[in-house]
């Protein structure tokens, strides 16, 4: 038997490079996976593409409207009569709100410093309270956040989606034990943190125009044991086993997936 077999999962951001991989992780452990997006045409790709590995489906939903949230927590309920797992995805950073080589911290636009936060933060808290609540009622659960390595240390230039992962690690930490405490034991709330994987949003910052490493990849590499980026895909397994019942006294964690970046002080 599959470890999700007969879970119904719902994943934040599932249109997106890392929830579509994630929500195949799923699907392949046997979970039944509704993928929230912000673009029609984005999830009706991934549901397209996702449903050669099992029963998918999508909708979209602003995860930064607490009302929208809400209610596509209750229609999912609806749907399918319980909700077994909560993965969010949703987030990235905003270019406005980076600050280059040849700037300073007051160059950064505070409208991109306030989008940044809200969306990896307020777009995570948004959902984990709708779906947390029927968790409540329903006495089991698992929630599985998104943070990054950019909680972890100071890394330059990106200040904004910094302080919004540390908040979700935050988020998470608190989450796990109001849930355990008032609620039930078997709802638990965990987070995963991963290293230096390549995406569209990085690409330019660490691959040259012919594919070469630039000097912050080589930075990222001596940080890095392994020596390498990760593979998107190699944050599946981490997200699988939080949402298993393998993983049946683990809250409150957040596991990074990391090639030991988060553990190597690089002497």
């Amino acid at each position: 038997m599959k470890t999700l077999e007969g879970k119904i999962a719902v994943v934040t951001g599932g249109s997106g490079v890392l929830g579509s991989n994630i929500s195949k992780g799923l699907l392949q452990a046997g979970a039944a996976v509704f993928i929230v997006g912000g673009h029609q045409h984005k999830v009706d790709a991934a549901v397209e593409a996702l449903s050669k590995e099992g029963q998918v489906e999508g909708k979209v939903c602003d995860v930064l409207s607490k009302d929208a949230v809400d209610a596509l927590a209750a229609e999912v309920l609806e749907k399918y009569g319980h909700i077994d797992i909560l993965v969010n995805c949703a987030g990235g950073n905003v270019a406005g709100a980076n600050i280059m080589e040849n700037q300073n911290v007051w160059d950064m636009k505070d409208e991109d410093l306030r989008k940044v936060i809200d969306l990896n933060l307020y777009g995570t808290i948004y959902p984990c309270l709708a779906f947390a609540k029927i968790m409540a009622g329903q006495k089991y659960g698992s929630i599985v956040n998104i943070s990054s390595m950019a909680a972890y240390d100071s890394l330059t230039r990106v200040m904004g989606y910094s302080v919004a992962k540390t908040g979700v690690i935050a988020l998470t930490k608190w989450l796990a034990q109001e849930m355990a405490i008032k609620y039930s034991e078997k709802i638990r709330v965990n987070a995963v943190a991963p290293g230096f994987f390549i995406g569209e949003q990085n690409r330019a910052a660490l691959l040259n125009p012919d594919g070469s490493l630039t000097e912050r990849s080589h930075k990222v590499h001596a940080k890095t044991p392994m020596r390498r980026f990760g593979d998107i895909s190699e944050v599946n397994g981490a997200v699988v086993f939080l949402c298993s019942d393998e993983a049946s006294f683990i809250t409150g964690t957040i596991l990074p997936v990391d090639g030991g970046f988060s553990s190597f002080s690089g002497v």
